[in-house]
């Protein structure tokens, strides 16, 4: 069962920084937005600077502090494009983590903790949501 509180408007993980050509990396910087003003629902504060956000982050050896303090004093998107690639690597090896992010869940491992959030979420027949990305586009109303 999707929480009411989901936003629906993030970007979804699937969607790459046009610079840098990551994934994941233009939600984690709607989240820092949101929760810079106190936005951020509650039910997102236990991943936020985890999860892929800090996956992302541990993936170019800098510290989601480092990101947030870049979103938290930059007047614009450009900016703070520019102040990331002060931080991140001239060639972060986009290719590399990208498929990383879209493979989270398929090990063996990750079957497991995957299928106990398709039944949190009452769909534990839906093999089609093969990864956390998935189960995230699911929550958030981008995949039926």
């Amino acid at each position: 069962m999707r929480d009411p509180n989901d936003i629906t408007d993030l970007p979804s993980p699937y969607y790459p920084h046009p610079e840098f050509g990551l994934l994941h990396l233009p939600r984690f910087i709607a989240k820092i937005r949101l929760h810079l003003k106190g936005q951020l629902p509650k039910g997102y504060h236990r991943n936020f600077t985890r999860g892929f956000d800090g996956f992302l982050c541990l993936y170019l050896g800098i510290y989601p502090q480092a990101v947030i303090e870049i979103v938290k004093t930059s007047q614009s998107d450009e900016e703070i494009t520019q102040r990331l690639k002060e931080i991140i690597a001239e060639d972060p090896q986009s290719h590399i983590w990208n498929r990383k992010l879209v493979q989270m869940g398929m090990s063996e491992e990750g079957e497991i903790a995957l299928q106990k959030s398709r039944e949190h979420l009452g769909v534990s027949d839906r093999k089609d949501i093969k990864s956390f990305a998935d189960i995230i586009e699911y929550d958030e109303g981008r995949l039926d």
